[in-house]
């Protein structure tokens, strides 16, 4: 059995680097091809979730001349926190990771961020946030999964430039752009799905840190769902490595994105300078509208916003955009 080795985009604050993958049997690439229609972006998906981890497999992170060793985890998993004797250039860089499985040698590159000095990070969620994923309801976000492929999956109207406009938020240099990360309650499986997906709509590049990965079909049918929790410790991991950054919070309101970000709210108030959460029913919802209220009187900026056009005009009307 041949092994594959999948790297996530990683990010440094220039005393330390965090880069992470996976190491997985049994898939082969050339299968997931998301613009095909019908069943067979339906197999792709589940595909996807059929995967084998495999555990304590020695891997090496080779970065600016060094070599550091680690071993994957249960679910195949590694993540390296090494600290940085030099800042790296400001940007996106590269990274390489080796691994050998039955005698076999695999070597991937992968990408990491270390942000432009700047004002402003930016965290997103993905569902019903800026993809219209239908969370509120198991079919049918079961059925867009399945049998909305790559091109045919929706972006919420005028997500696009706000997102831009949030990237480009106090920068004086057009190659410069803010931080930007997507943190989800998706699992890992999806992650070249939904980087694909981005890249086509021409969404801010971002660091995505997604829940843990699933393996079965039993797993595939609850994905995106159950405990939420994940994303509060990713977000706060965040706030804490970025702590010269004031930070954007973008959710939505069909599952627990409010609840959170007014908890994150609670511990950062300084650091969070405004939350962003889409209504995605007929009517808002007074638990909601509650919960902004009481994030509001910590001095955060909040938006309950039903189109995108709304946020877009507040992020202007509060000074955190210009010119949109």
């Amino acid at each position: 059995m041949k092994a594959i080795l999948k790297l996530y985009r990683g990010y440094c604050n220039g005393q330390e680097l965090v880069v992470m993958g996976h190491l997985l049997g049994g898939q082969r690439r050339d299968e997931y091809d998301f613009q095909k229609k019908d069943f067979r972006n339906a197999r792709a998906i589940i595909r996807l979730f059929m995967v084998r981890t495999l555990a304590n497999i020695p891997v090496c992170l080779t970065y600016n001349g060094r070599e550091i060793y680690t071993k994957t985890l249960e679910d195949g998993y590694f993540k390296f926190c090494i600290p940085l004797k030099d800042r790296p250039p400001f940007g996106w860089n590269s990274f390489l990771i080796t691994t050998t499985y039955q005698r076999e040698t695999i070597q991937e590159e992968g990408t990491f961020l270390n942000p432009h000095s700047g004002k402003w990070g930016i965290i997103s969620d993905i569902d019903d946030t800026f993809m219209v994923s239908h969370s509120n309801s198991f079919w049918k976000k079961l059925y867009v999964l399945l049998f909305r492929n790559l091109e045919s999956r929706k972006l919420f109207e005028d997500v696009v430039p706000h997102y831009t406009a949030l990237s480009r938020a106090g920068r004086m240099h057009e190659e410069e752009a803010n931080a930007f990360f997507y943190v989800s309650s998706s699992e890992w499986n999806l992650y070249r799905f939904i980087t694909l997906f981005t890249e086509l709509h021409a969404l801010p590049k971002a660091v995505l840190l997604l829940k843990d990965i699933k393996s079965g079909l039993g797993d595939f049918l609850g994905t995106g769902r159950g405990d939420h929790n994940h994303k509060f410790v990713k977000i706060q991991h965040i706030l804490e490595f970025y702590p010269d950054l004031n930070f954007v919070l973008l959710g939505d309101d069909s599952q627990q994105d409010p609840v959170l970000y007014q908890n994150l709210c609670k511990i950062f108030p300084v650091t969070i300078k405004a939350v962003y959460i889409r209504q995605t029913g007929k009517e808002k919802k007074a638990k909601t509208i509650s919960l902004l209220e009481n994030i509001k009187t910590l001095n955060v900026e909040t938006c309950y916003f039903r189109n995108s056009s709304e946020a877009i005009a507040h992020s202007r009307a509060v000074g955190i955009t210009e010119g949109i």
